[in-house]
């Protein structure tokens, strides 16, 4: 009995030791268990905080992309308005030099006197369909006197060129009744010519008097018909004027009419018919 007893405790102990080492063993177990919860807590919250900083940097990038791109977008605009100024620049310089060198069709001469508001008319006329094409007619006034306001006149625009004749001859007619003015009239006609044609070297000049209002195609008829008077050396001038020319009359706008009749009042003559009738110019005569 006593070594039962024995044995029993003996077994009891070793229970107890092993109990003992189990909760040792666990205790420990659960210590590195902690440890590592911890440590794994601690590199969760590490890697939260490199993923925040991450996503903030992410985040900031993407401003600068946004803000280089609205920068990039501002910049292609500004580059485009800079290469249409550009083009634009180059249009008008080549414009400017192709009407610098282009020879000019014919220039129109507005032969005036004393009527500073006929003058004004006829001025702003000729100017709202010449501005366009001012390189190719270059505009003139012809001032014979000195009447102030007609001066004035002319000089206020800035679009014509202004030439005054200043006549202090005196006039002897040659017939009884003839009107000093027609003396007067064919000088100016002359001298304004020779300037024109010799002085300014135009090789045609479309001569106008203050008081008339030019039509829409003026100067594309004039245009058309300077080479038919180059070509053909028959034809004494061109005119503009027809005393039937109004719409009721007129079956062709196409058609020209030839004849042998001086029209005048808006009509162009070309140098080389200067050079033949400039000699032997008449002292007295209406013009036109």
């Amino acid at each position: 009995m006593a070594k039962f007893f024995c044995d029993f405790r003996l077994l009891l102990f070793v229970a107890a030791v092993v109990f003992i080492y189990i909760q040792m063993r666990l205790f420990a177990t659960q210590s590195q268990y902690a440890d590592r919860l911890a440590a794994s807590i601690q590199a969760e919250n590490h890697c939260t905080s490199q993923m925040q900083s991450l996503i903030d940097q992410i985040s900031l990038q993407q401003g600068r992309i946004v803000s280089l791109q609205e920068e990039r977008k501002r910049r292609d605009q500004e580059c485009g308005q800079m290469k249409s100024l550009v083009q634009d620049l180059e249009r008008k310089e080549v414009r400017r030099l192709i009407d610098k060198v282009q020879v000019p069709v014919a220039a129109v001469v507005i032969m005036a006197c004393n009527r500073a508001d006929y003058l004004e008319r006829t001025i702003n006329s000729v100017l709202k369909y010449q501005r366009a094409i001012s390189s190719r007619f270059p505009l003139f006034v012809s001032q014979d006197g000195s009447n102030s306001n007609v001066k004035n006149k002319a000089l206020s625009y800035d679009e014509l060129s202004y030439m005054q004749h200043l006549d202090f001859e005196s006039v002897q007619t040659e017939r009884p009744g003839e009107l000093i003015a027609y003396y007067k009239i064919s000088r100016h006609y002359k001298w304004a010519l020779g300037q024109l044609f010799y002085k300014h070297n135009f090789s045609r000049v479309i001569i106008l008097e203050d008081d008339m209002e030019i039509a829409p195609d003026f100067f594309d008829y004039f245009e058309a018909m300077a080479t038919l008077l180059d070509k053909d050396k028959s034809i004494m001038a061109v005119s503009s004027w027809n005393d039937n020319g109004q719409k009721q009359f007129v079956h062709d706008p196409y058609e020209l009419y030839r004849s042998d009749f001086f029209p005048g009042l808006g009509w162009m003559l070309a140098r080389s018919t200067w050079d033949e009738l400039s000699p032997k110019w008449p002292k007295a005569g209406t013009i036109g």
